[in-house]
């Protein structure tokens, strides 16, 4: 049985005879006759009663008839899908993500919605270099990464930019300061968390600081915001800070944290074009 013999089947009844069914479907009717025939055969039964006169539904036909739709209609959602899929629209978007800053996430994944409102986005919270080996293999089709300035077999798209903020005691001099720049701080202790829980941004605020002229002066490891030793921490906003009273924040000049894209080499694919057109609509660096 082929889709075709069902939409003539569909055809000839609508119009009731296989002359108009030839002229709608601009073929010759004597194909219509054929493929009827053989639908016929195949199925063992009689789907038109044919006089010299007129041609109309058997019994048979007309239990089949709401079927042969109902088949042909699915064979359409079919084709439908897989348009839409090969235009990115809908299908899955597989993207490596990461907690905030603040609703940047939120926002650009509502931006999507409104681009694909049936692309379906599924968030893997990976660590940084699972993140990036998945992007790799295949596993995710793109991957939000923060201060990151080279990923091999990978291009890094900057999506956003925030700003970076230092904690230290309330008490310090440089407390009364509104802005802070690293060379002021360089001889504190520095308190980070272990280069292993993430190395791009341990990288940066170490390099920023010996790009300053220093040499870090790393201090006990960094696990919370709070501290009444003489030392320093920088961190990223990602949500409201809660109320600490015996530690100073005050913004670091320069520089910002860079969030960017993490996506394989060459022409994306719809469901990651529709992605990057939602990153387009969100405010630049």
């Amino acid at each position: 049985m082929e889709l075709r013999q069902l939409q003539y089947f569909v055809v000839v009844a609508e119009e009731g005879g296989f002359s108009r069914a030839a002229e709608r479907l601009h073929i010759v009717q004597a194909a219509v006759s054929q493929q009827i025939a053989r639908l016929e055969r195949e199925l063992g039964v009689i789907l038109f009663d044919r006089t010299t006169r007129q041609v109309r539904l058997s019994s048979v036909g007309e239990l089949l008839l709401p079927e042969a739709r109902a088949v042909l209609a699915a064979a359409h959602r079919t084709r439908q899908v897989a348009v839409d899929i090969a235009a990115g629209k809908e299908g899955i978007l597989r993207l490596g993500a990461i907690q905030g800053p603040g609703d940047r996430i939120h926002r650009l994944l509502n931006d999507l919605a409104a681009i694909a409102p049936t692309l379906q986005v599924r968030l893997h919270r990976l660590s940084v270099a699972e993140r990036l080996a998945s992007v790799r293999s295949g596993e995710l089709d793109a991957a939000v990464v923060r201060a990151l300035t080279e990923a091999p077999q990978l291009e890094l798209l900057p999506v956003w930019s925030d700003p970076l903020f230092i904690a230290l005691p309330i008490g310090h001099p440089l407390a009364a300061e509104p802005v802070l720049r690293v060379e002021q701080l360089a001889g504190l202790p520095l308190r980070l968390a272990p280069r292993d829980h993430n190395p791009p941004f341990h990288d940066l605020i170490v390099g920023i600081i010996r790009e300053a002229g220093a040499e870090p002066l790393l201090g006990p490891p960094f696990t919370a915001i709070g501290s009444s030793t003489p030392s320093w921490t920088v961190f990223y906003q990602v949500g409201d800070l809660p109320p600490m009273p015996r530690v100073a924040i005050r913004p670091l000049a320069a520089p910002t944290l860079i969030t960017s894209l993490a996506v394989p080499s060459g022409p994306p694919g719809p469901a990651l074009r529709y992605l990057l057109q939602a990153i387009a609509g969100t405010d630049p660096l």
